[in-house]
């Protein structure tokens, strides 16, 4: 909800006029607006608006007609977003945007107004091979987030990470200089190859501004570095549907634990990498050279070919990546690196993409925004969602799944109409609400015939433990956004450090979504390990 009522006070006094690109309404209802002939004429009305606003028109919903400020209940106003929705398209335009405002009702309930944008044209998805998404890595204080800043506005840090304000989301993150949650960002290329960055990354339109006005997009999903958010790290790679993946390393203190555990997991879940040395600025050129030396040690103890690209160029990088592991020297103060980060980010193809496919969403958080109602937020695996698709969310914990009604999409708060595999977005949801729905959970389509999966088989390498995994050892499951405790039953009753093997995996408390083919992390302490789902049994 908008605190600024200057939007609405704006829309208010321009009024409502016959002609006019501004219209008032209290309310709408689908059984008044879009009855036989009254949606005709609410569209062409709407459509009339449209054009006199040289393709943009104002509702002002929540108001009288002379402009009296009213306000509605929550129910009503999310009803009459989608009332106005379905007008919109009709009339070959779409809701671009739409703020808020609470309203004293007078007796003690609050009621809403609103201002919602609707623009000519319906608000398609561009191609997938124009939108790349990149999940970052790496020890705290490497300085990962200020990259990201950095390449997302374009403006230098001043040595103290200013810019890494830009992604962080709780005032406890920005009070600490902590992450402790994942974060996104976004910037892009036009059709020419020049950036398009954001000016106020804290302003959310402004992250809707870049996704409109770019032919290119690049998102990241910036994880956090701190050992005791490491769950929340794997989250980061594992239950997003990532392109490519971005590990930092800072030159002053040089490979850590984290950032070979880092590491471990980006290239466990087949993830092409690089690598950003970061902060070049902060120390001598020998320690660069030798911080570079030891990355290239790193990678090749774990049979990964590096490419500096100091010394083989952008380029080779671009052509290489994937067989190789690009690595930048980079500073978000003096600027080193950024140009060639840009050029691989407007290069690097998109990769293999299920947009063909069935819609399948595993939801990583939820909200609740006022006047929409219950959002599920996370990265589209697969198929394509529209406004309006009837879909199923679950499992529940019965393993049942609950019908649901697409209200609206968001991209980086950018609304649109529609959503491919591999993008992040917010679907507001009717049919249920916020509190029921549960990271993990997945969104399907209507007929879709989901069996809730309790147990699998699964092929595992144990990466990292003490003694022996035998019958019993339950480490948590890190499955797509699924972060659950899972009871594992060896073949041959164990499992030792380094083995490749087969095992019985159990979820303890409750089923999930589970498919063949799937990868997913396991750990428990600093043990640690990778698999891959065999076989089902519901």
């Amino acid at each position: 909800m908008s605190a600024d009522r200057a939007p609405l006070q704006r829309a208010l006094e321009r009024g409502e006029e016959e002609g006019g690109p501004v219209e008032f309404k209290t309310r709408l209802t689908r059984d008044t607006h879009l009855a036989d002939g009254r949606m005709e004429s609410l569209a062409a009305q709407l459509r009339h608006r449209v054009l006199s606003g040289d393709g943009e028109a104002t509702y002002v919903v929540g108001v009288d007609d002379d402009g009296a400020i009213a306000g509605i209940s929550p129910d009503a106003f999310s009803e009459s977003m989608d009332v106005l929705s379905l007008l919109a398209d009709e009339a070959d335009a779409h809701i671009e945007d739409v703020e808020t405002w609470g309203i004293d009702g007078g007796d003690g309930a609050e009621g809403l107004v609103g201002v919602a944008t609707v623009r000519e044209g319906a608000m398609l998805e561009r191609e997938d091979d124009e939108h790349v998404v990149v999940g970052t890595a790496g020890h705290v204080d490497h300085g990962k987030s200020t990259l990201v800043g950095t390449l997302v506005t374009g403006e230098r840090d001043d040595g103290q990470g200013n810019t890494r304000s830009f992604l962080d989301v709780q005032p406890h993150e920005v009070e600490r200089g902590l992450s402790a949650d994942l974060s996104y960002a976004v910037y892009g290329f036009d059709e020419d190859g020049d950036t398009v960055r954001m000016d106020n990354p804290h302003r959310k339109s402004d992250r809707a501004r870049v996704v409109q006005e770019a032919d290119r997009l690049v998102s990241f999903v910036d994880t956090v570095g701190h050992e005791p958010w490491l769950r929340t790290t794997i989250r980061g790679l594992v239950g997003q549907k990532l392109d490519y993946g971005l590990l930092a390393v800072a030159a002053d203190d040089g490979p850590t634990k984290t950032t070979r555990e880092h590491l471990g997991i980006l290239l466990a879940t087949e993830l092409p990498t690089m690598v950003a040395i970061t902060k070049t600025d902060a120390v001598s050129d020998e320690r660069v050279e030798a911080v570079e030396d030891e990355v290239e040690a790193m990678l090749r103890e774990v049979g990964e070919t590096p490419l500096p690209v100091d010394r083989h160029g952008v380029d080779a990088a671009i052509e290489e990546i994937g067989t190789v592991v690009p690595i930048l020297r980079t500073s978000a103060v003096a600027g080193d690196g950024l140009d060639e980060l840009d050029t691989l980010f407007e290069a690097l193809p998109k990769r293999d993409s299920d947009a063909d496919a069935p819609f399948r969403m595993y939801v990583d958080r939820s909200y609740s925004v006022t006047g929409v109602g219950a959002v599920a937020s996370g990265t589209i695996n697969a198929g394509t969602v529209e406004a309006g698709d009837e879909l199923l969310l679950g499992p529940m914990a019965d393993g049942s799944f609950r019908e649901v009604e697409v209200r609206s999409i968001e991209m980086h708060y950018h609304r649109v109409d529609q959503a491919r595999a591999g993008r992040i977005v917010g679907i507001a949801l009717k049919g249920v609400e916020e509190a029921e729905i549960e990271r993990g959970m997945a969104l399907l389509p209507r007929d879709a015939d989901p069996d809730p999966v309790r147990e699998f088989e699964a092929e595992v390498v144990v990466l990292n433990h003490p003694t022996k995994i035998g019958e019993g050892y339950e480490p948590v499951v890190h499955l797509e956004t699924v972060s659950e405790a899972g009871i594992f039953t060896p073949e041959g009753g164990r499992l030792l450090p380094g083995d490749n093997g087969r095992t019985t995996v159990r979820f303890k408390f409750r089923p999930y979504l589970v498919e063949e083919g799937q990868r997913f992390v396991f750990r428990e302490g600093q043990s640690k390990g990778v698999g891959t789902v065999r076989s089902i049994d519901t």
